[in-house]
């Protein structure tokens, strides 16, 4: 089973989850190795810029998933 079946969720909330998992798996792909980002977590879990990187990041892959749920009109 895929990891990303859809990019269709029933909420913000969920979409907003969906998009902070699109952005771990982007790191995770682009450095496969556990013990690697395990050993480089502490650096950038403690920097500001990393953690403002971060945010713009899933602010980018939510805005994604909030055109493909047609932003949750009621």
């Amino acid at each position: 089973m895929s990891w990303l079946p859809s990019l269709i969720t029933a909420t913000p909330e969920e979409g907003y989850d969906l998009a902070v998992k699109l952005s771990r798996m982007a790191v995770k792909k682009t450095q496969p190795d556990d013990d690697a980002r395990t050993k480089m977590r502490p650096d950038y879990a403690n920097n500001a810029d990393s953690l403002t990187a971060v945010s713009q990041v899933v602010a980018t892959n939510f805005q994604t998933v909030a055109q493909a749920n047609d932003f949750w009109r009621g």
